[in-house]
C-alpha cells in the first residue's frame, strides 16, 4: 500500500500545483469571489492531504508490520480529497448543484482518516 500511496500523493501533488496555477490566473476575474474562494479551499485541503498521503507512504514503506488503521487512513484521504476537493472544483466551474452535499461528506472522510491513522499509530509496535 506505501508504493500506492506514493503514487498517488505524487500525482496529486503535480495535480494540485497544476489546478492551482489554473485557479490563480485561469479563473481570476472570470468566477466570482466566492466560488474562487470555494476553489481555492479545495486546492489547500488536496494538497494538505496529499503531504500527509505521502508522509503516510514513506512510513508504511518503512514498517515491518502494517496495522490497518494506516492504510484505511490513505483510503478515507483519497477519498476524501476526491469528494471534498472534487466537489468545489465542479462547483465552483459551474457543475450541477447536487455536488453541494458531495463537500462534506468528504471532509467528514478527511476527518475519519486522521481519527483513523490515530487508531492505527496506536496499534504500531514498540520495536
Amino acid at each position: 500500500m506505501g508504493k500506492l500511496f506514493l503514487v498517488v500523493a505524487s500525482c496529486s501533488g503535480a495535480l494540485t500545483v497544476a489546478l492551482g496555477a489554473f485557479g490563480a490566473h485561469g479563473l481570476k476575474g472570470r468566477i466570482s469571489d466566492g466560488l474562487l474562494a470555494a476553489y481555492q479551499t479545495g486546492i489547500y485541503y488536496q494538497m494538505f492531504h496529499t503531504l500527509a498521503l505521502f508522509a503516510l507512504s514513506v512510513l508504511l514503506l518503512n514498517v515491518a508490520t502494517t496495522p490497518r488503521g494506516l492504510w484505511v487512513s490513505g483510503v478515507l484521504w483519497i477519498l476524501g480529497m476526491v469528494l471534498f476537493s472534487g466537489s468545489l472544483y465542479a462547483l465552483a466551474l459551474g457543475g450541477p448543484r447536487w455536488l453541494g452535499p458531495v463537500t462534506p461528506l468528504g471532509g467528514i472522510m478527511l476527518i475519519a482518516g486522521w481519527l483513523v491513522l490515530a487508531v492505527g499509530a496506536y496499534q504500531l509496535s514498540d520495536n
